[in-house]
């Protein structure tokens, strides 16, 4: 008998999804699996709505933004009995093994499935780049490019009008795309979750750039940061069902706009580019890339692998266990924001 094998792309969405998804589909086929796709994350398998893929549907979504398979923030551990529902849907459906593609919320749910007897392996989806037991993942280099073309439109206004922008990038933990954006897109002062810059050490330095012969500044900062002076807001600050802040409410990018309004009476306005850096189509390396993962983790299905996850060493894909890319998050080094701040000014 055929055996059947499944997929889910679970919490934000990613450039690079649904090569994935293609990848997956594809290979096991080819190997004589039969493939399907649980629907919005976690809740598809708790629900067990599910669809068969197959080589015709996924034949032309590599250019796709986005999953065709949906996603969603359901976390198994705040419904009655949600990983009893989801091992009950894997018996029902008679699901040989499945891959979970998402971060360190999903990837943890798999590793708890996978000494449940679940047969699962994993693919390392976030757009911050921030799992530590893989060098890349997939979305990255699309979210800093558009990042980077951001950062270029802004400086035309902010010359043309003399005007400091402060804009907020992705990164709740970590800062990786607010610094390679940053770097990348000569701007002024980057701040990221990591290391402390203080927002008086921030407006000396505009202060000096504006009373030189500079007249417009540009500063990136990471979503996840937080200034002591944000303790009201992150008080009343909500709470997605994996208890992170949801930090659209804490608008840090917005917040640290007008208190170097305030404290210099320069010109400043924020902006946020949020939603927009993980939209469209992935770039022609996301493609790549999430192809390979995703075909890496049908072979670990094939291969009886199950408990491990695909992962970017150097150049090659490995795998390694799913318990590694949830013990610790990759944060940007010490080296790095010295060589980051050096440029600042």
């Amino acid at each position: 008998m055929t055996k059947k094998v499944g997929i889910l792309t679970s919490g934000g969405d990613a450039p690079g999804l649904n090569p994935v998804i293609a990848g997956f589909t594809r290979t096991a086929i080819k190997q004589g699996y039969e493939v399907v796709g649980f629907l919005d994350g976690w809740k598809g398998l708790i629900e067990g709505d599910i669809e068969a893929l197959t080589l015709e549907k996924v034949k032309e979504i590599v250019q796709e933004g986005g999953t065709i398979l949906g996603s969603s923030r359901t976390n198994p551990r705040k419904i009655d009995n949600g990983f009893e529902k989801i091992l009950e849907t894997l018996k029902n459906e008679n699901i040989y093994a499945f891959a979970a593609c998402g971060g360190d919320d999903t990837l943890g749910v798999a590793k708890i499935l996978n000494e449940k007897g679940a047969n699962v392996v994993g693919v390392p989806k976030t757009i911050d780049n921030d799992l530590e037991a893989t060098d890349q993942t997939f979305g990255f280099d699309t979210s800093i490019n558009i990042a980077i073309d951001a950062i270029d439109r802004l400086r035309t206004t902010a010359k043309s009008h003399h005007r400091i922008f402060v804009l907020e990038l992705m990164g709740r933990h970590s800062g990786w795309i607010a610094l390679e954006a940053g770097m990348a897109g000569n701007v002024n002062a980057i701040i990221i979750p990591e290391f402390e810059y203080s927002i008086d050490e921030l407006c000396n330095l505009l202060k000096n750039r504006h009373e030189g012969n500079r007249t417009y500044s540009i500063v990136v900062i990471a979503e996840g940061v937080v200034f002591p002076e944000m303790k009201e807001k992150i008080d009343k600050a909500g709470k997605d069902s994996f208890g992170n802040v949801i930090l659209a409410d804490l608008k840090v990018g917005e917040f640290l706009a007008e208190e170097i309004k305030a404290r210099t009476g320069l010109p400043v306005r924020g902006v946020t580019l949020g939603h927009i850096q993980r939209g469209g189509p992935p770039s022609a390396y996301d493609r790549f890339l999430g192809l390979r993962y995703g075909a890496k983790a049908a072979e670990l299905i094939i291969e009886g692998k199950f408990g491990r996850m695909a992962s970017l060493q150097g150049t090659q894909i490995v795998d390694v266990p799913i318990e590694r890319a949830v013990a610790e998050r990759k944060v940007v080094s010490k080296d790095l924001w010295l060589l980051a701040k050096s440029f600042f000014g």
